[in-house]
């Protein structure tokens, strides 16, 4: 009886459930599967707040970016409408120094007009020749020192000096003798000339009178004092 007992206490045993290797296997796979989804979760939240933040950054220095460029369109617009005002102005101002650059000049003629007008009303009542003529001299020399004076203008004499075709106009020309030397010189003056400062405005009408001409004699002696001179 002992007996059956102990063969039958095997057959129990080998009923127990017992665990195999491949089911431990599977188990260590799935909680290895659970664990990297898990980590993969985590590593996508990670990413997608790392993206947002970069947006948010750009978007940041997007706005700056922005100000900046209005702020340098402002002040390039600033000054672009002051080029244009100042353009304008000095458009302007030349206009008006030239349509008022005789003012000046115009304002110290009015005094001399007024006293031609005396002078005319004066010879008109009193019929004299005298009067007249005094008076216009003395308009005349009062007119050309204003202009020289204030202005710069000056007349030049040319009556007996060298011909100068710089500063005269030879209309008309008569031959001159051996003594009158032996260089072209102003014999009349039909028109003064004038100079404003340092330019000639008007060259002078004159008549010129030219030297005589030299005889072969008179230039083989000239020939011989040159050649005296050069040798001394």
């Amino acid at each position: 009886m002992f007996t059956k007992q102990q063969e039958a206490r095997p057959e129990s045993n080998e009923k127990d459930p017992v665990p195999s290797a491949a089911s431990s296997q599977g188990a260590a796979t799935s909680e290895k599967n659970d664990a990297s989804s898990n980590g993969e979760n985590a590593e996508g939240q990670f990413s997608d707040n790392d993206e947002s933040l970069r947006v948010e950054s750009l978007e940041g220095k997007l706005a700056s970016l922005r100000e900046e460029l209005s702020a340098v369109n402002d002040k390039y617009l600033r000054k672009l409408a002051e080029d244009v005002n100042f353009r304008k102005r000095m458009t302007r101002e030349k206009e008006d120094s030239q349509r008022f650059a005789l003012a000046a000049l115009l304002g110290d003629l009015i005094p001399i007009m007024d006293d031609f007008d005396r002078a005319i009303a004066s010879a008109e009542t009193q019929k004299d020749y005298a009067v007249l003529h005094d008076g216009v001299t003395i308009i005349r020399r009062q007119l050309g020192s204003v202009l020289e004076a204030k202005y710069g203008l000056a007349r030049f004499e040319s009556l007996g000096k060298p011909f100068d075709p710089n500063h005269h106009e030879a209309v008309a020309m008569v031959q001159g003798g051996p003594e009158d030397g032996e260089e072209a010189v102003v014999a009349e003056e039909f028109l003064p000339g004038y100079g404003l400062h340092d330019r000639i405005l008007r060259t002078a009408k004159v008549r010129v009178r030219m030297p005589a001409p030299r005889s072969p004699a008179s230039d083989a002696q000239g020939g011989e004092r040159q050649a005296e001179h050069d040798a001394n």
